[in-house]
């Protein structure tokens, strides 16, 4: 075993110095040798995630999948980068998408996201935390300016965790996706730290299934919730450090007489529910109270869904939907413990946790760090790709693999 691992790191040490000196003489570039040291690249990838999968211990903190942003051309970095360009079936082409997407860092793992969930036919909203580096801001920018169905949201908030801010930053994404021309169905909200475990056509396949339901997983709030609706709570926004704080000032009671529920931040919303959102008085209203409540974003979806009459609601839906696979810090007796490391609770997912995501039914998970654990992410993607070419009913494009 030792020896194969040996082998598998000296090879993918390998391939990284022959991509790493190749990309970076551009003048040499040439389409056909590029593709085949990509594919030698991915065949080296795909000998070592087989093994980790297998219950094998392997640490590299080496990305075998480039990415190569850099001077290159629009059409230069699609192409070198492996994005699809052209929609895969009818199915898909029938059910567009609407992503929003809320980021603030580690450009390197947003980009894979966005490469993993990309697909022409689709439109995306990307929020920058407004207090984010200028030169992340400026990557972002440049990514999203090859590509004319994604967009930066055209207000950017100053983010606090836990705090109004949050949501608001994915309802100015929602606020610009509803004047998109791109006919989409469902309205999906990540973070740049998420990456999806299906398909495209199978989270497309996921959501026809709900037929025009939305779907906010939550129920009425437990113990440990109630405070975040009970108590004023205040931001404090500075350069660093940013936090929420708890008042002992009590809260008004909800408008309209609302029963607030308690549920996950990461929704998938109808057209109609969006446009309800922004403009029904009874949405309006209980945004505006909840500015001052902690995590807003873990009850506002829900809560909404849960009025009978509004277009695509679940009134008595509980934890129905499969959104995110997350493993929580207090829940490892169901999950089995996270082999990475926990941050506020969350797992940032490292290799040995590979077999448990790719045998979870949820669309997508939460959380990954490509610096920190490269292959984590690495693997999933390329099994993602294999799957996505698998299902094509297109001609497949050379470029397209990795």
């Amino acid at each position: 075993i030792m020896g194969s691992w040996k082998h598998c790191l000296f090879s993918v040490s390998l391939i990284t110095a022959l991509i790493f000196v190749f990309v970076y003489n551009n003048k040499l570039w040439e389409k056909k040798r590029f593709l085949r040291a990509s594919l030698s690249n991915a065949s080296v990838l795909a000998e070592c995630c087989h093994q980790i999968f297998q219950g094998k211990v392997f640490y590299s903190t080496e990305n075998a999948l480039k990415t190569t942003i850099s001077e290159s051309t629009c059409y230069e970095y699609m192409a070198q980068n492996h994005y699809i360009t052209q929609t895969l079936s009818e199915e898909e082409a029938g059910f567009p998408l609407a992503y929003t997407m809320t980021i603030h860092k580690d450009f390197s793992t947003f980009e894979r996201l966005f490469r993993a969930v990309y697909m022409p036919q689709n439109v995306y909203c990307v929020h920058v935390d407004e207090k984010a580096p200028t030169e992340f801001k400026e990557a972002v920018e440049q990514l999203l300016s090859c590509f004319p169905n994604a967009f930066l949201a055209s207000k950017m908030e100053t983010v606090v965790y836990g705090g109004i801010s949050r949501l608001q930053a994915d309802l100015n994404c929602i606020k610009d996706l509803v004047t998109s021309e791109i006919p989409w169905k469902y309205a999906i909200n990540t973070c740049g730290q998420d990456f999806p475990l299906k398909t495209n056509k199978e989270i497309v396949q996921y959501l026809k299934g709900f037929k025009g339901k939305n779907i906010t997983p939550g129920v009425l709030p437990p113990a440990h919730a109630i405070d975040r609706t009970k108590y004023v709570h205040q931001e404090i926004v500075r350069a660093q450090n940013s936090h929420m704080i708890k008042t002992t000032k009590l809260k008004t009671s909800p408008p309209h007489n609302m029963t607030i529920y308690f549920g996950t931040a990461y929704v998938a919303l109808t057209r109609e529910f969006t446009n309800f959102v922004l403009q029904d008085q009874r949405a309006l209203d209980l945004l505006s109270w909840s500015k001052d409540t902690y995590s807003p974003d873990e009850h506002f979806w829900v809560t909404l869904n849960r009025i009978p009459g509004v277009p695509g609601a679940m009134p008595n839906a509980s934890w129905t939907g499969n959104l995110r696979a997350i493993k929580w810090i207090d829940m490892e007796d169901k999950h089995g413990g996270c082999h990475g490391h926990y941050v506020h609770g969350i797992c940032i997912y490292g290799n040995g946790d590979l077999k448990w995501l790719i045998n979870s039914p949820s669309l997508f998970a939460n959380k990954f760090e490509l610096a920190t654990y490269p292959l984590t992410v690495e693997c999933l993607e390329l099994r993602l790709r294999e799957r996505t070419l698998n299902q094509s009913e297109t001609a497949i494009q050379p470029s397209w693999y990795f």
